[in-house]
């Protein structure tokens, strides 16, 4: 890990990332200031992956390494191991399947980890682990693994297609007899609170939560003990408010002194995205003009940051500064559309105050890239702003 580390911040730091932190996290220059967030960028679990893949290809120079899937949802790191021969067994841009692996084969499981089922298959194939796995995440298995032991289905906040979440749903029937089901919205909670409280429409319950619920489910046996869980970068007053919910339906329905036979709940939202969103809700009661928000598309994380700054100001969520095509056209996702759109004139004249942040997996060179780039749209060089 030591050796590889030096590896790894000649490809991810940056000296003008540090140095701005160094100036209170905020740089003026020419009419625009740029503030920071005081939490950005790749927390530990995060350098903790990759520096364990960079690791992997160190000590297994001459053997094929293959990954599960996207280490974390970042399309520049991703590239990175690509360009390290590291060989991707699932994506679009997959180029290895499960049934290529032998025996001794290096297979790399992504920091939000892998399905037992999966896991059970490459032991099978007799393949060497190189485990990335957040401490976080494993901390939500062991929740729904002792909701399984009790007899206690677990209610998920999440989404159900989300490589975490699958991963946290399959320790929830580890024992075989453990159900869960997922829940994303808190429409989604209020129907399931619904259900508990009044009944319903079996088959209509299970067709609205379709792929979301362990096999076996059935909500008039399950739903009678439920304890909550989260994928662990979910917004946090969301989560609270979804177990909230959940408690208030089952206190209703069984009363206070029977509350803790039918209910549980544990904390398990992520601190490195707690400490992001906390920050960013400090930033955005600073006066700001618009807000950047940098990170993969596919980044749970950083698309809650992106809601926070949504619900405020401008935002634009980029995957990289060369989405700022010109101070007139700027390329940024859309998460009600689920697509990458353009809007014009986004960057105002005059004097103006800009917000930036960034997910958990998120390169501390890219938000480099992304200032550099908001100052040269004003003909300005950072380096001259520096000096100054």
């Amino acid at each position: 890990m030591e050796a590889v580390q030096a590896q790894v911040l000649s490809h991810y730091r940056s000296e003008l990332v540090d140095r701005i932190r160094a100036r209170g996290h905020v740089l003026s220059a020419g009419g625009m200031t740029v503030k920071l967030a005081k939490e950005f960028g790749f927390c530990y679990g995060v350098e903790r992956a990759i520096d364990l893949a960079y690791a992997a290809r160190k000590v297994f120079p001459d053997q094929p390494i293959y990954i599960l899937g996207e280490i974390i949802h970042n399309p520049e790191v991703n590239d990175q191991l690509r360009e390290m021969g590291i060989r991707f067994l699932s994506g679009k841009e997959k180029n290895a399947d499960i049934e290529d692996l032998k025996k001794g084969d290096v297979v790399i499981i992504p920091a939000f980890g892998a399905e037992v089922a999966m896991m059970e298959k490459l032991k099978e194939r007799g393949c060497v682990f190189v485990d990335t796995t957040c401490g976080d995440v494993m901390s939500v298995w062991k929740r729904v693994r002792q909701y399984a032991n009790d007899a206690v289905t677990s209610i998920i906040h999440g989404k159900a297609w989300h490589e975490e979440t699958k991963a946290t749903s399959s320790r929830a029937m580890a024992n075989g007899g453990g159900h869960y089901l997922v829940v994303f919205t808190l429409a989604e909670t209020d129907y399931v609170c619904n259900y508990i409280l009044k009944g319903g429409d079996k088959e209509e319950f299970l067709s609205k939560f379709k792929g979301a619920y362990s096999a076996g489910f059935d909500p008039d046996v399950h739903l009678k003990a439920v304890g909550v869980a989260n994928q662990t970068t979910m917004l946090r007053g969301e989560t609270e408010e979804v177990q909230r919910r959940l408690r208030a339906a089952m206190e209703t329905k069984y009363g206070a002194a029977e509350l803790d036979k039918h209910f549980r709940f544990f904390d398990t939202i992520c601190g490195a995205t707690q400490d992001r969103q906390d920050a960013l809700q400090k930033l955005l009661a600073d006066p700001l003009d618009l807000l950047l928000v940098i990170g993969g598309y596919n980044s749970s994380n950083t698309s809650h940051l992106a809601e926070m700054g949504e619900a405020k100001l401008p935002t634009f969520f980029i995957k990289n500064a060369a989405k700022m095509v010109s101070d007139k056209s700027i390329q940024h996702y859309n998460q009600h559309l689920h697509k990458e759109v353009e809007t014009k004139d986004w960057l105002p004249s005059g004097n103006i105050t800009v917000g930036i942040t960034a997910g958990a997996s998120c390169p501390n060179n890219l938000i480099e890239d992304t200032i550099r780039r908001l100052f040269e749209l004003r003909g300005i060089s950072v380096q001259e702003v520096l000096a100054t």
